[in-house]
């Protein structure tokens, strides 16, 4: 079974599919990871030439992974700002 993904936005669309049938769709926030529960065959995905077409992965692992290194980028700059040593000035001293 393999996953086509479309990130429109803070949706994620995946649609299953098996032997180039569609199996299923789900629909989840992009801050979350998909789950089999999630698939149902009466949703329906974009079409694979919208622009929101990311790409078609080998499983749902594979799939979720992208949506995680998609979301790096977003904490790492938060990580960042937090890292950030903070430099005291020192105050003029009256001579």
């Amino acid at each position: 079974m393999s996953f086509c993904l479309w990130i429109a936005g803070e949706v994620a669309f995946a649609q299953g599919t098996y032997e180039s049938r569609p199996a299923g769709t789900a629909v989840i926030a992009v801050t979350d990871l998909f789950k089999r529960r999630d698939f149902h065959p009466l949703n329906r995905a974009p079409n694979v030439l919208d622009p929101s077409y990311v790409g078609l992965f080998a499983s749902l692992g594979d799939m979720n992974a992208e949506l995680r290194r998609r979301r790096i980028p977003l904490s790492a700059s938060s990580d960042d700002i937090r890292r950030r040593p903070v430099r005291l000035r020192r105050s003029a001293r009256p001579e």
